[in-house]
Formats: C-alpha cells, structure tokens, sequence
C-alpha cells in the first residue's frame, strides 16, 4: 500500500463510477484490520503513528468511494475537471426554473400529502441525475459535463436535506 495510491488503487476497484458497495464495504474491513493501530500497540511510536495514519487515510477513502456523489466528484477532479462548486454556480435555465418551482412548492407545502410528493420528485431527479453521471463518467468519459452535472446534483442533495428539514419542522 502506498499513502500517496488514489482512492480506487487504494482499495483495489476499477476508477469508475459504478461500485460495488458490499465489495467495498468487504475491502475497507480488510485494510482496516491491515492497518488498524491497535495492531502496532506494541511497536515503537512511529510505528503507532504510521499505523494511525493508514487508518485515516482508509476511513477517507472508503468515506469518498461510498457515496455516489463524492465518487462523482473526485472522478471528476482526478480527470481535470473540476466541480469548482464554490464559485461555478451557473446552471442551464431550465434546471434553474426546476430550482425555483421546487422552492415554491416547499414554501406553499402544508402537510405530509404535499411534502412526501415533493420528496418523491426530488428522489427521482437525483436518481436521474445518478444515472447521467454514470453515464458521462463510465461510458463516455466526459469528464466536464459530469462535473456540471455533479453541480447539479449538488443543489438536488441541499434541497432534499431541505425538503426533509420541513417534514421534521412540521413534526411529520
């Protein structure tokens, strides 16, 4: 192992999109109990503290691998197209018009009816998001348009958390 590996040679998985999770979940027990401290106890201390490092950097990366949309996003980054999520925020106008309906939707929806419809949009957006970006990254490697559509699916996560925020406000 090498601390300075990508996350994907790190565990040992093709750099794609798609992932196996319960290979993942398989692989990162693996190098835990590989690297796990308690391991080197009674070793030397730079023993310990290398020890220590390789369990941060595997947590990291398993932190990373799992999640669809921070996968996405290093992809994105380790192929030179960066998310730049910060202060790249344009969209396409009818993605921004979606934006707005959605936002006006939470702010007129009055009880569970309303907001779990809203969710299940939300839901299938993400879902179609999911699948776009899978599709730039995987099979056609366009590695710019999947960092917009990673932005995209950016304000869908915030807006699901919001949607969630107000069912939990209206104590549903």
């Amino acid at each position: 192992m090498n601390l300075q590996s990508d996350d994907f040679e790190l565990f040992d998985v093709p750099r794609r999109f798609a992932q196996d999770r319960a290979a993942l979940d398989a692989r990162w027990k693996a190098l835990q109990r590989e690297a796990h401290p308690d391991r080197f106890a009674g070793q030397a201390g730079a023993a310990q503290r290398v020890a220590m490092q390789w369990s941060v950097r595997i947590n990291e990366a398993y932190q990373r691998l799992k999640d669809p949309l921070r996968r996405a996003s290093y992809l994105c980054e380790l192929h030179g197209a960066s998310i730049r999520a910060e202060d790249n925020t344009a969209m396409p106008p009818a993605f921004l018009m979606q934006q707005m309906e959605w936002r006006e939707s939470l702010e007129d929806a009055a009880g569970d009816a309303s907001l779990q419809a809203l969710a299940n949009e939300v839901r299938a957006a993400r879902s179609a998001a999911l699948s776009r970006v899978e599709r730039l990254l995987d099979e056609q490697a366009d590695y710019p348009a999947a960092a917009q559509e990673v932005r995209a699916l950016m304000f869908i996560e915030r807006f699901a958390q919001d949607v969630e925020a107000r069912r939990d406000a209206l104590g549903q």
